[in-house]
């Protein structure tokens, strides 16, 4: 058998966790050594009893592990494990690492990574700050770590790819399942430029309680974590105590104090968050001493606009309002109104939302 499916094999040992795992690849060197183990050398090892120890030794291979392995070979996905060299050298040094990572793409061991979260029912605000922080980052050499999930998730990768940077997603499943699907094309373009990657085998399901577990590995890639929007109870919260947790610094961007969408990411400023108005905020906070390498930025085609247009746009911020508002102050028909957005949407400078509410995009 080859050394994976040991790497594999000992993850199915009932009782062995990823703390466990790591203090017997300590001991040991590599699984297989574990496997044939004797009683006496098994006890020798932290957290190992009787009982646990007479499991270990009868165990038997699970099926699935091989279809596992066949599965990710089939599909072009590396396995990498904790001794491998490119294993990121951050995650390395959190509480409970993962013992193997599933790569589709290609993981760096050194990169300087930010991570970036927030509310999966973001606001035009949300998105735009965290495309601009994100892509601001990107240029500066950093990549970029966030859940692909939709909303700020999203964003933080679209903001990367679009400057031309790296970025990694971190998934709650397994690598044979794009979730959301309406991410699918997300998924290979951050595959094609970094990494998506998962610790849970490859037919693993997008299970609820999968995606707290991911966090750490968000947050355990980064120097810090940017929490872009976020309710006061937003899962999004979980992985800035995370980062906290880990030793890494934890970044929060204000938002209006009417928006409910804000109140937990104003709560970690009053906790002493890093409060975040533009890139260098973060990366004079982390004081990195290595040369970091930056990306040329690329001057984008000159948008020209109507007066009436740029009445619309004046009128407008990131936060949304709705159409009856920009009537009344502009003192035009609905029809023109409605016209002009439309026009604006096509410009890609204005974001509609459900219920006729209209925003600013500043790509």
């Amino acid at each position: 058998m080859e050394p994976l499916i040991y790497w594999l094999g000992l993850k199915t040992v009932p009782g062995v966790g990823n703390r466990l795992f790591l203090h017997l690849i300590q001991h040991f060197g590599e699984p297989e050594k574990v496997f044939s183990a004797s009683t006496g050398e098994l006890l020798r090892v932290e957290g190992v009893n009787d009982r646990l120890a007479s499991v270990i030794q009868g165990h038997k291979m699970p099926k699935k592990v091989q279809e596992d392995l066949a599965l990710a070979q089939k599909n072009g996905v590396r396995i990498i494990t904790f001794s491998d060299t490119d294993y990121p050298t951050l995650l390395r040094h959190i509480h409970d690492p993962p013992p193997v990572l599933y790569v589709c793409g290609k993981l760096h061991s050194d990169s300087l990574n930010i991570a970036i979260v927030g509310s999966r029912n973001a606001t035009s605000y949300g998105r735009t700050i965290t495309e601009r922080l994100s892509g601001g980052l990107a240029r500066r050499g950093f990549t970029v770590v966030s859940g692909m999930a939709r909303g700020i998730d999203a964003a933080a990768h679209i903001g990367a790819l679009s400057a031309g940077g790296k970025t990694i997603a971190v998934l709650g499943c397994g690598l044979d399942t794009v979730y959301p699907a309406e991410n699918k094309s997300l998924f290979y373009r951050i595959a094609e430029n970094g990494a998506v990657i998962s610790e849970f085998s490859f037919l693993t399901p997008p299970e609820a309680h999968n995606f707290p577990v991911r966090n750490r590995i968000i947050s355990g890639l980064a120097l810090g974590t940017v929490i872009a929007e976020a309710t006061h109870k937003s899962g999004s919260l979980i992985t800035a105590r995370l980062a906290a947790e880990q030793g890494r610094e934890v970044f929060a961007v204000p938002g209006s104090i009417t928006s409910f969408k804000s109140m937990g990411t104003h709560g970690l400023i009053k906790q002493g968050a890093k409060l975040v108005e533009h890139v260098d905020d973060i990366v004079e906070e982390l004081n990195i001493t290595r040369p970091i390498p930056s990306i040329a930025i690329k001057e984008g085609p000159t948008i020209s606009l109507t007066p009436e247009e740029k009445k619309i746009i004046d009128e407008l911020s990131p936060y949304p309002v709705h159409i009856d508002r920009l009537v009344r102050h502009l003192s035009l028909s609905a029809a023109q109104v409605s016209s002009l957005l439309l026009q604006l949407e096509l410009k890609g400078l204005v974001i509609q939302s459900p219920g006729k509410l209209f925003a600013r995009h500043e790509p």
